[in-house]
């Protein structure tokens, strides 16, 4: 079953669609899109797409409504499923550059003015109902008070993110939220990622995700955590809440710790039991999303490039979880120039389509380990494949059990090398710093 996730960060529409056909040869089984919804359109910066003025109008710097039904229907026709980036949390910070009281009303008397000139134009934008007044006022938005105390669960659902104005839980704000999801769906979405999730009251997810409307969607929030205690108070009880997905960031927690000097590769035997993973059917799994290199505050959280290479090995070797692979345009190299090519194009580089067909190749198989060391890790999907893995600086050797495993030629994945596996017990070479992914040659 294709059910890696490609996050097309910041792409155009234009390029989606054109793309469709080799994304999904590459293995892919949904393609998560930038938020959709109206933001600054003349602005090539990436954030300006989570700053929303408007949920009634499809357009921004990545393309029009029609070029996004475009994309859309190009990803069905090849079987892709496409979900949103969607930012209900908040609205787009403009107080800055435009009169102070149009910064609690959206889209403002300046937008409403071009709506009225530029009619033909912003109706076939329009997503859903009438553009000549406004969608939200001073009313839909909790008093103007940055986050201070990040880690304050009252602060991160009331108060606002470094000056975005935060929306209020109330009737027109739910109600808006509710027909703009219905609107997207009829586009042909088929999930949703819920930015910011930890900033949004459970309430409020609940009456705006957990309707009929949303039913058989794939919905997944993004709630960016570092530690054992901000899990505790962000997803966990979330989790037991609400009937969505998350980001697995107490896996990555533990994919940080694993890779450390001192760390060990015993840990990713079974992390899930040890409350270290999200439970396999409520994760989606990665080894970096966009959040960590392109904001100052989060890049302590990358993982070194080689380490990156190893734990994309895991998570689309291992049983659990929906993968997400990150592929931008180098975007974070403009402040960062050792990001340059990290994740651009990642979405064709052969180690990832090589991990996608394996992932494929054995999803729904069981896992079973292998071999266990603190340095290095092997083991089985199902009958017919195996991992292994070595963070060491040194060859390795390990002798496996061969019951419960075909005898045969089995393929690298990653390097295309070939090996005659036979007898009760089978070694072989795992070279330093590396994965291999075998496939038994049916």
């Amino acid at each position: 079953m294709a059910d890696v996730i490609l996050h097309a960060f910041n792409w155009n529409y234009a390029e989606v669609a054109a793309e469709a056909g080799t994304i999904a040869a590459n293995g892919f089984g949904a393609v998560l899109l930038p938020p959709p919804l109206y933001s600054k359109e003349d602005s090539h910066h990436w954030w300006q797409r989570y700053q929303p003025k408007d949920y009634r109008v499809v357009r921004s710097f990545l393309g029009s409504k029609g070029e996004l039904e475009n994309a859309i229907h190009a990803l069905h026709d090849h079987g892709i499923r496409i979900f949103a980036d969607i930012v209900f949390n908040h609205m787009a910070n403009e107080k800055s550059w435009r009169n102070p009281k149009e910064g609690y009303t959206f889209p403002g008397d300046t937008e409403l003015a071009r709506y009225r000139n530029e009619r033909e134009s912003f109706e076939r934008d329009r997503l859903y109902g009438t553009l000549d007044h406004n969608l939200f006022g001073p009313q839909d938005f909790n008093n103007e008070k940055n986050i201070q105390c990040w880690e304050d669960l009252y602060e991160a659902t009331e108060r606002w993110l470094s000056g975005l104005p935060d929306l209020d839980l109330n009737e027109r704000v739910v109600e808006q939220q509710k027909t703009c999801l219905r609107a997207l769906n009829d586009l042909g979405f088929d999930g949703y990622r819920i930015d910011a999730i930890k900033h949004l009251p459970e309430e409020h997810l609940s009456r705006v995700f957990e309707t009929e409307d949303m039913r058989g969607k794939f919905l997944f929030g993004e709630s960016l955590t570092c530690n054992d205690a901000q899990e505790d108070l962000f997803i966990w009880p979330l989790l037991r809440e609400i009937d969505v997905s998350f980001y697995d960031f107490p896996l990555h927690e533990t994919l940080r710790r694993v890779f450390s000097p001192c760390g060990s590769m015993r840990e990713l035997v079974n992390p899930a039991a040890f409350h270290q993973a999200l439970p396999w059917h409520r994760a989606v799994t990665f080894s970096v999303t966009h959040d960590i290199p392109y904001n100052d505050c989060f890049r302590g959280q990358l993982l070194h490039p080689q380490d990156e290479f190893l734990t994309n090995a895991y998570l689309l070797g291992r049983d659990g979880g929906v993968p997400l692979v990150f592929s931008d345009h180098n975007e974070s190299a403009l402040a960062y120039q050792c990001d340059r090519d990290r994740w651009c194009a990642a979405w064709k580089r052969s180690d990832i389509v090589g991990m996608i067909a394996f992932h494929n190749a054995v999803h729904g198989t069981p896992q079973r380990s292998l071999f266990e060391a603190d340095g290095f890790l092997v083991f089985a999907r199902g009958d017919r494949g195996i991992v292994a893995i070595n963070k060491t600086e040194e060859w390795q050797h390990p002798r496996i059990w061969t019951c419960g495993l075909r005898h045969g030629r089995y393929r690298c994945q990653l390097h295309r090398h070939d090996m005659q596996v036979g007898g009760d017990y089978f070694e072989f070479a795992l070279p330093p710093r590396q994965a291999q992914m075998w496939l038994c040659r049916m």
